[in-house]
Parts: structure tokens; sequence; C-alpha cells
């Protein structure tokens, strides 16, 4: 099997019909069904009030790795609404780690969360033989309250034909930052220190205003951060929860110059590569959304617009394609080549 999440077909085969669709009723204390495309889980817990959750898994050598897992969960919070109140973690270390390792580790997630505002709750850690390096699970909880319609929260799945995609973020640039740490070295070999520095000040933290006032303002239906896979995995994603075909422009995608010239020295497509903080949204009125979220410091773009049917469409200058299921995860692809060298 590949690296990286499962394909499709693979994971509603071999695990979404295993799964019992109604336990004793539980299933409508849930907010969210189960599928490959939502990273969410709300469970009412009041006729005003829900407990949402987001969880990320990440791995790596370097002591900045759980950073990246702590950033992707509370990220899908806030894209949804929520009130972030903290974050859990699960570390399984490798038999290598040393304690001076671990205090770095947890000082790196320790000061991200602060930055964050989502205070750590609970850290469960082990030394597994298993492992060759670092695993850091983390699980981000929040609060979404009801409106007068009771609770809207957008997910994958709510995009409609005629709505606008509007990408906020950068493309690529959460694996751009993950190879920086674990090659900060060999880089310095073949990039100058000023380059370097720029690359290090670059942010995947999501700048997003109240996404309750902009949902009904912009009619925001749907929400997607951009993960395994790259944009064009996301792109995928959204479509096939919202049943949708789509026309969207490869030049409108936001990358930073830093990640074309690290792809172009590991040979990596910066399309196909994880790429927290960077999300998708529908909207019916893109070029007004794109406007607010520039006000607020976010990077954003209308890429082009939803369509019926299931044509899903990636325009290139002339060059018109059509865009493949998800593949390979680039970041993860670097890895098994780094550890097979």
């Amino acid at each position: 099997m590949r690296v990286g999440n499962l394909p499709q077909t693979v994971w509603k085969r071999s695990i979404l019909k295993q799964l019992n669709k109604n336990r004793d009723g539980a299933q409508e204390k849930f907010l969210f069904r189960p599928s490959i495309e939502e990273c969410c889980t709300a469970m009412r817990v009041s006729e005003t009030d829900a407990v949402i959750t987001a969880a990320a898994s990440v791995s790596g050598d370097s002591v900045c790795t759980g950073t990246y897992g702590i950033i992707r969960a509370v990220n899908d919070l806030r894209l949804r609404g929520a009130e972030v109140a903290g974050v859990s973690i699960s570390l399984t270390l490798p038999e290598t780690v040393e304690e001076v390792q671990i205090k770095e580790m947890i000082s790196c997630m320790e000061e991200i969360s602060e930055e964050l505002h989502a205070a750590i709750m609970q850290i469960n850690a082990e030394v597994n033989p298993a492992v060759c390096r670092a695993m850091v699970h983390a699980t981000a909880y929040g609060v979404i309250h009801a409106n007068k319609d009771g609770f809207s929260i957008p997910g994958a799945g709510g995009a409609a034909a005629g709505q606008d995609l509007v990408l906020c973020g950068y493309t690529g640039l959460e694996g751009t930052l993950r190879i920086l740490d674990e090659r900060e070295e060999e880089l310095g070999q073949r990039f100058v220190p000023a380059f370097l520095r720029q690359m290090k000040e670059k942010n995947i933290f999501l700048v997003f205003p109240d996404i309750g006032d902009m949902a009904e303002r912009y009619n925001i239906t749907a929400v997607h951060q951009v993960q395994s896979g790259g944009i064009f995995a996301a792109l995928w994603e959204l479509a096939e929860a919202s049943g949708i075909g789509m026309h969207v422009d490869l030049s409108k995608m936001n990358i930073c110059q830093e990640t074309v010239e690290l792809c172009e020295f590991y040979r990596l497509n910066p399309y196909m590569m994880t790429s927290a903080g960077c999300a998708l949204l529908a909207s019916s009125d893109g070029n007004a959304l794109v406007d607010a979220l520039e006000a607020v410091g976010t990077r954003a773009t209308r890429l082009g617009v939803a369509t019926a049917g299931n044509a899903r469409v990636i325009t290139s200058g002339e060059e018109e394609r059509y865009l493949d299921r998800p593949a390979q995860d680039e970041l993860m692809r670097w890895y098994s080549e780094q550890m097979r060298s």
C-alpha cells in the first residue's frame, strides 16, 4: 500500500462499509457523518451547543514536528467557526530519542499553542520500538453555538454549482517548512542564508475572522483545509463530498517562490504536497470574500467556479486537463526516499 492517506476506493470499501450506520440512535447526536473528506466530528450536547473536535497526525525527525499537527487541527476548528478550547497530544517516540529532544519538542508545541490561544490540556508519551521517527497525534477541541436555524457548520460537502471557489493561504507551504526543518544544513549548501531566512518567516497560521459572520454574509457553504495530497487532492475531495464538477485556473493558486525553488531542488510537485494553513471555500460572492480575507491579512484568490456534472477541469494558459484522483502526498514520498537513501 502506498504511504499517506488511504486511496478513496480502499477507504470506502474497507472502512466505511464496516461501520455500524446507527448504533442505538447515537448517530443522531453527531453533526457530521464519517467520510474520507471530512476531518471534524461534532456532537450536540444541548439545544444550543455542540462540541467539535479535529485530529491530525504528523511524523518527522525535527523537534518542530508537533507544531504542524497542532496548527492543522486548530485550523480545522477555526475554519468552521468554533471557539477553540484546547489541544490534547499523543507522542509515540523512537528508542533513539533523548530527553533533551523531548523537552525541545514540548517547548515548540507549547509556544505554538500559546500563539493560537489553544492550551495543551493533556500529553501522553511513549517510546515504541515499532517507530523510527517521532509521531505526533494532536486533537483540538472546541464549541459551536447554534444560530436561529440550528447548527449550520460548514464542511467539505456543501458546495453547489455556480458558486465561486476561493483559496486562502499558500499551496505547498507546510511541506516546504517541514522539509526546511529537517534539511536546513543541506539546503544551506544550495541556497544563500537570506533565502532560508525568508522561508522561515513564512506563516501557515490561518488568519481568519469570525467564520459565522462571514459564512452568512458571503454564503460560504463549504470549507476544506488543504492537507495530504495538496491542493489537487483537496479540490477532488471537495468535489466528491459536494457532488459537483469545477473549472479552476492553475495560475491562480497562490504559491511562494521559496516553495517553487525547494520543490525544484528535490523534484517535488508543490500542488500535491500537504498544505495546512491553506483552505478552499465555496462562496456565492467569491470576489467580495477575497477582498474581506485580504483585509484581515489572509492571502486569498478566486480559483474558479463549481459546475454541475462531474467534469473537474484545470486550465493553465491555453492548456486544459482533467483533475485526477488524489495521488501520493509529495512530502510522504520525500520521506520515503530519504529513509531509503
